[in-house]
């Protein structure tokens, strides 16, 4: 008796066998060629490289041819070719040289283990000014976000122009992502790093593996959001009926009603006389009230009668008469006439005995 966990999960260390001649003695039935355009500041590396290029296809007998007058890179298979899966991957090597990945990196899509995917981020973003700042927060300053990214994921991630390209393993591809489409939309690259690194430790403990990981990660909130401002003026919708609106009524209408119709002409000056009669007399009334605001005296304040000192507490007086008496002891400043006039004379009787 096996526990069906164990059969579901990939024990470690694990790597499926190579694919060889043995598997597809015989070869393939028919010839697939892919073919892709790059950029004309390619063309100086590309024709460097393109020896090394069909060594490394040479080795799976896929044909690579490259040229210059078209901008083009065509891979095609041979009767030798026995994996089918190699012209696809030589397919994927050819499309990285174009988005301007070097070569050294662009040769490891040959191996089984290693995947690419090319992200098209120019249409995720309407205005350019906003999407020239978003992929900038991507790369981050000095391109250290993206070093993050790729310690992280164990990626290679390459930001050129309208795409971002990126070759590693399936479950590293599919976190890049998701950070870079994040990005696209707002959400600043940091926020996901983090999240990566917490699952990064998690992932070393045996016992937390089959585990929900829900709790120990953290739960961003937009803060800054603010509400939409609701219009001052709400236009609602009426509801739809599909009989028309019903017609007004016509002047002729109104007179029937009100039986002014039928009156004579003369009588009908006369009402209309008597109806400019009164408006002009209420706009008399208004504006000889309005003048006569001027007239009516503004409302005087309450006196307010102040209050008699309280003549309760009783003062003092010889009190004060000892505070003068200590004041007059104390010697503050020049001494007072008398005192002076002693000293002279006391100096002067001195002087005569001398």
């Amino acid at each position: 008796s096996v526990d069906e966990s164990e059969l579901l999960t990939v024990p470690d260390g694990w790597k499926e066998p190579a694919f060889t001649r043995e598997d597809n003695p015989k070869g393939l039935l028919e010839e697939s060629s892919f073919a892709t355009l790059f950029p004309k500041y390619r063309e100086a590396y590309l024709k460097e490289c393109w020896p090394l290029v069909q060594k490394a296809l040479s080795e799976h007998y896929v044909n690579a041819t490259l040229d210059l007058i078209e901008g083009s890179m065509t891979v095609t298979t041979t009767k030798k070719t026995f994996d089918p899966y190699a012209i696809i991957r030589a397919r994927d090597l050819i499309k990285l040289l174009a988005r301007s990945v070097p070569f050294e990196q662009a040769v490891r899509i040959l191996q089984d283990d290693i995947a690419c995917d090319i992200i098209k981020i120019g249409s995720l973003v309407r205005k350019r000014d906003t999407f020239i700042k978003r992929r900038g927060r991507l790369l981050g300053p000095k391109g250290s976000t993206l070093k993050a990214l790729e310690l992280l994921t164990n990626c290679y991630i390459m930001v050129q122009g309208n795409t971002v390209s990126a070759l590693g393993p399936f479950s590293g591809l599919k976190e890049v992502r998701k950070v870079v489409l994040d990005t696209m939309k707002n959400i600043h690259p940091i926020y996901n790093i983090k999240t990566l690194m917490i699952k990064r430790e998690l992932s070393k403990d045996p016992e937390l593996r089959s585990q929900s990981w829900e709790r120990f990660l953290p739960k961003f909130k937009r803060k800054n959001l603010k509400k939409r401002k609701e219009p001052k003026k709400k236009n609602t919708k009426k509801e739809y009926t599909p009989f028309p609106p019903p017609q007004p009524e016509s002047q002729i209408d109104k007179e029937l009603a009100s039986g002014e119709y039928f009156l004579k002409e003369r009588q009908k000056k006369r009402k209309r006389v008597e109806e400019i009669k009164a408006k002009q007399a209420d706009a008399i009334k208004k504006r000889q009230e309005e003048r006569n605001k001027a007239f009516i005296p503004p409302k005087e304040k309450p006196v307010v009668k102040t209050k008699k000192a309280s003549t309760e507490k009783k003062i003092d007086v010889e009190a004060i008469k000892e505070k003068v008496k200590n004041a007059k002891k104390k010697k503050l400043g020049a001494l007072p006439m008398e005192e002076v006039k002693l000293k002279m004379a006391a100096d002067e009787k001195k002087k005569k005995k001398k």
